[in-house]
Formats: C-alpha cells, structure tokens, sequence
C-alpha cells in the first residue's frame, strides 16, 4: 500500500480538511485506510470532538476516546502555537527520533497510510528540527496544502522549493479557498500552476454538512 504526508504553507490552512475527505473517500471505496496526527498544539480535551484528532477519529470511524486520541496524537500541547514552544511551556519536549519511529510505525502497511503534519513546512519542532527534516527522515509523499489568501503564491513557491531541496516528490498541490480573499481561488490555482509542473488541485470551501467533493477522488488518483 501506499503512503503520504499531508503538509501546508502554515497553520489553519486546510491540512485537517483535506486529510479527513481523502479519509473519506477511501472509506467510500471501501479501501482500507488509516491515518495519523502525531503532533497537536492548541489541544483542549474538553473539546476533543472538534480537535484535529476527533475530526480525524470521526472522518475513520472511530470512537473519539482518549485512548484514540493518544493513538493516533501522542503529542498534545495546549498553547495554540509551534510545537517546540508549546512543548516547553509545559516544560516537555519532541523527541525526534520517536516522532519518526512512531510515523513508521504507528499506521498497518496493508492500509492506505496518511501522516498529518502539524503547522508548515518549516514550523520548528524541537531547537533543531523542523516539519520538513520530519518528511526527509520519513521520505513519504507529499501533499502541499496551501490557502488562496493574498500572498499565498509566494508562500506556496517557497514551501515547494524547500521540499524539492530535499529530493521529496510532491504529488500535489491543494488550494484551499480562503473566505474573504480579494483573489479568487481559480485565479490562484491558475498563477500557481504557471510556476510548477505538479497538479493544482483547486478546492473551495464546503457548508460544514458536505464532506466529499471531486477534488478528493482527484487527490487519491495521485497518491
């Protein structure tokens, strides 16, 4: 079976939306599939459902518990902001090295298996490492989620020429639509595919009780 590592040119970009309709659309073809988020800040468990890890829990059919929850998302923090100080406001820390064991270990090889990424590519995680030294040392690939905000092109060329200097294959680049962007989404999808040779797969925003749309069945036909 097949993997990959769903990242994005920052945080609240899509990443989540993105991993929980490929999630879904397996599941439709009744493919197996499982999916991890390793990492989480801005973690409440009180509202756990709505977390990044319940929405992925909800999106495979499972029970939102706090057992799943540590399944899939060993690394929670509370303060919505990077990783490496979120961990050291709560005086912890990212091991590195288990970061990547688990990401190796932690999803069936007879599944279709999708890592999650926490913030951007180049969010810090510990003093040392960053998201993208998590995708090289997993060499999974990569799908580049980006918004369709007001300077998300440079954004977005910047974070795909970051991961081409580490020799990853991207297998696409997703623009998820930004409300109230004075650019429209198929203008951005249109300038970012002038400037690379990979799909840009334009998906807009979706009224919150509709979960599946085309852009997705054309996402899994890449991985």
């Amino acid at each position: 079976m097949t993997a990959v590592f769903v990242t994005a040119t920052g945080t609240e970009i899509g990443k989540t939306f993105v991993t929980t309709g490929l999630v879904r659309h397996f599941r439709a073809q009744e493919r197996a599939v499982s999916a991890i988020k390793p990492i989480v800040s801005g973690f409440d468990p009180d509202a756990a459902a709505g977390s990044d890890p319940g929405l992925l829990l909800a999106a495979l059919g499972k029970p939102v518990t706090p057992e799943e929850i540590a399944r899939i998302s060993p690394w929670r923090f509370a303060a919505g902001v990077s990783p490496d100080l979120a961990a050291k406001r709560e005086s912890r820390s990212i091991d590195f090295s288990a970061l990547v064991d688990f990401s190796r270990r932690a999803i069936p090889v007879n599944a279709i298996r999708i890592i999650e990424g926490v913030g951007g590519v180049m969010v810090p995680l510990d003093d040392r490492h960053t998201v993208l030294d998590w995708m090289t040392a997993l060499r999974e690939p990569v799908i580049l989620v980006a918004g369709s905000y007001l300077g998300t092109i440079s954004h977005t060329l910047t974070a795909l020429h970051m991961i081409a200097t580490r020799n990853l294959s991207t297998c696409a680049v997703v623009v998820s639509e930004t409300p109230g962007s004075p650019v429209s989404l198929e203008e951005t999808v249109e300038s970012i595919a002038r400037f690379v040779d990979i799909e840009v797969v334009p998906l807009p925003r979706l009224a919150p009780d509709i979960q599946t749309h085309p852009a997705f069945e054309r996402l899994a036909a890449l991985i």
